[in-house]
């Protein structure tokens, strides 16, 4: 099993990025990868995950260690995956999360792609107390600024590897032409507008 991984992130794609370390390079599936815009090239630690399957070994790959805990919690839960825990991280700091937790706030749990009231009952008897964040801690990072809907385009199709329906974002997306944003941003945006 895997701690965390060193090295230079070399590639961004929307449903993963690559860290190349000792001339290997490692595809780890993340929430957001657009939160790792403007450190291409740039070194850094990411901490990881990793599944095994039959069919295949995947890394998935962590800004902190309190989002990892976060999706190891998620993933402990019957009937959420590794990329519908995904799905969930992504959306900003958690915050409404863990609030719809404590608050056994079903509603907005069902929000989530691939989450139903069955699988939203077992998260609240799961999950309940176990999630103590401090409100610094953040999990997230930023990015700069891009002048084009690129960006836009890049949000879109991240979210849609994260399992929202193409009708959903056919409709934020035309929310956001005519704007300019990072994907990131757009991302977190997006995901706050389809969690009200």
């Amino acid at each position: 099993m895997y701690d965390y991984i060193k090295g230079t992130l070399t590639k961004i794609t929307a449903k993963y990025i690559v860290i190349e370390t000792g001339g290997l390079g490692y595809i780890l599936h993340v929430a957001n990868p657009y939160a790792f815009s403007g450190k291409v090239q740039q070194d850094m630690t990411v901490y990881l995950h990793q599944v095994i399957r039959e069919d295949a070994h995947l890394l998935y790959g962590f800004a902190t260690e309190a989002e990892k805990n976060v999706f190891l919690s998620l993933i402990s839960v019957s009937g959420i995956g590794p990329t519908t825990a995904l799905a969930i991280i992504a959306v900003d700091d958690n915050e409404g999360l863990v609030r719809a937790i404590e608050q056994k706030n079903i509603s907005y749990l069902t929000k989530f792609p691939k989450i139903g009231k069955k699988t939203a009952q077992q998260m609240l008897l799961d999950l309940e107390g176990k999630f103590v964040m401090a409100e610094s801690e953040t999990l997230s990072q930023p990015a700069p600024a891009l002048s084009n809907n690129l960006a836009l385009d890049e949000a879109m199709e991240a979210m849609e590897a994260l399992g929202y329906r193409s009708s959903e974002l056919k409709k934020i997306k035309k929310f956001f032409e005519g704007t300019t944003d990072t994907a990131e941003n757009y991302i977190k945006s997006a995901l706050k507008m389809l969690m009200k």
